[in-house]
């Protein structure tokens, strides 16, 4: 009888075959069974066997299916017949317990197909398992409701909405899309939203729909990104409009310094200030452009609301005819969503998080080839190691001194208490905030999720 490698203490292997690709094991189950399944009497009669094929781990590279022998019995109680319980296998399909675990865990990190492959069954399969395994985590993963929340977008194969802890930059859900209903049925679901006091957002109309729906008295606030952003989209749309009227070598040089053009004027260095002030000169409709963008950057200087509306309504005047056109998305955008831009000056609340969210959109973006959105939201939301925790110790109590009346009493009871049970102190309670940014990053750029 060859040893038993399967490591399954419930079961007794009686034969081994192997191929170049398979393992082909026969085992039993060790101890018989005593009662009847259905009403509990003792010492029911064999009745026949069957063979179930159960697959397993793969060991040595090999797939592997375990021949389990399995015994049918007849209640000589209630006659109903019944075939032993096999031990360590999963409820829903023909697998080990252990195997399904791992496949979800794999899910995260690979593809179905590659999962699939290595198992030898189907990616439906797999498939099920990880949507299993998903849902499991879902009802024992529970992130801490931000008050300062970050709604997002995040291209995944197609755009997705993305809700973030701004104050400690983690990500705490991924939406399937970012219509309004999508929203409005997260946060419809969100525990202690009344909590929210800030939502940092993109200028999307269904967020704001959603969030003036199901969070009345949360502040809304347009990440400031996204405004200056719109600036430099602006600049760019001049550049580029240059480019039908320069020679080959002229149009590699503007492409190849256009990053010099959307970086702040303050952080040139000698080198960048002089490729800058060569392209400003030489094209004025850049250099126009680009005045315009800094100055609008320079709004989000001022110390207050008005302030920085004094600073839009001067800037909107030098606006020129020649850019009126290419910065014409930015002054109405201003324009249709300024209290909740303003909003900004009165609680500064931004996604701080932005240029590290951006890192992990060209991550996935690499990744995403050969992943479901299920997959690619798993590993964000729930590789292991990517979680920021925080364990909350309950509040000191001072103790409290008796009154001088009381002293003795105080002192038999002390005794008394001695003698008693000890009372647990309150437990400590660990705080998930979520997924963090820069980590999620890294591990992935790693190779580890």
């Amino acid at each position: 009888m060859p040893a038993n490698i399967l490591n399954l203490p419930f079961y007794a292997v009686t034969a081994l075959q192997e191929n170049d690709h398979d393992y082909h094991i026969d085992a039993g189950v060790r101890q018989a069974v005593t009662h009847c399944i259905h009403c509990k009497a003792s010492n029911p009669q064999g009745f026949g066997r069957r063979e179930q094929m159960v697959k397993d781990l793969p060991m040595h590279g090999k797939r592997v299916g375990i021949y389990v022998n399995t015994r049918r019995y007849r209640c000589r109680e209630c006659a109903k017949t019944f075939y032993e319980p096999l031990p360590d296998t999963d409820e829903k399909r023909a697998m080990t317990t252990r195997l399904v675990a791992w496949m979800g865990k794999q899910a995260v990190r690979r593809t179905f197909a590659s999962i699939a492959d290595e198992v030898g069954c189907t990616e439906f399969t797999v498939r099920a398992v990880f949507s299993d395994y998903v849902n499991q985590l879902e009802r024992t993963i529970r992130f801490e409701t931000p008050k300062w929340m970050g709604i997002d977008e995040i291209h995944l194969i197609k755009p997705r909405g993305v809700i973030t802890n701004i104050q400690n930059n983690t990500v705490v859900e991924l939406l399937h899309n970012r219509n309004k209903e999508t929203v409005i049925k997260y946060l419809a679901g969100l525990q202690g939203k009344e909590a929210i006091q800030y939502v940092a957002m993109d200028m999307w109309q269904p967020y704001k729909d959603a969030i003036e729906l199901m969070l009345p008295k949360a502040k809304i606030i347009i990440d400031k990104f996204h405004v200056v952003k719109m600036a430099n989209e602006a600049m760019e749309r001049v550049r580029k409009s240059y480019r039908e009227s320069l020679t080959p070598k002229q149009r590699r040089g503007l492409m190849h310094d256009r990053f010099v053009m959307l970086k702040r004027e303050h952080d040139l260095n000698d080198e960048e200030a002089l490729k800058l002030s060569g392209w400003l000169k030489n094209y004025p409709e850049l250099g126009m452009a680009y005045r315009l963008k800094e100055d609008f950057f320079k709004i989000y200087d001022a110390k207050t609301k008005e302030e920085a509306l004094r600073r839009f309504a001067a800037w909107e005047i030098a606006v020129m005819p020649d850019v009126r056109d290419t910065f014409h998305d930015l002054i109405r955008a201003w324009r249709n969503w300024q209290p909740y831009i303003l909003a900004y000056f009165d609680h500064p609340v931004t996604n701080a998080y932005t240029e590290s969210l951006n890192n992990l959109i060209r991550v996935m973006n690499r990744l995403g080839r050969g992943y479901s959105f299920e997959a690619l939201r798993a590993k964000i939301l729930f590789s292991e190691g990517a979680f920021k925790k925080q364990t909350i110790r309950p509040k000191f109590e001072r103790r409290r001194e008796p009154e001088r009346a009381t002293r003795d009493f105080a002192m038999a009871y002390m005794c008394l208490e001695r003698a008693m049970p000890h009372q647990p102190a309150e437990p400590a309670r660990e705080i998930n905030y979520g997924a963090d940014i820069s980590t999620l990053t890294r591990l992935i750029e790693a190779g580890e999720i």
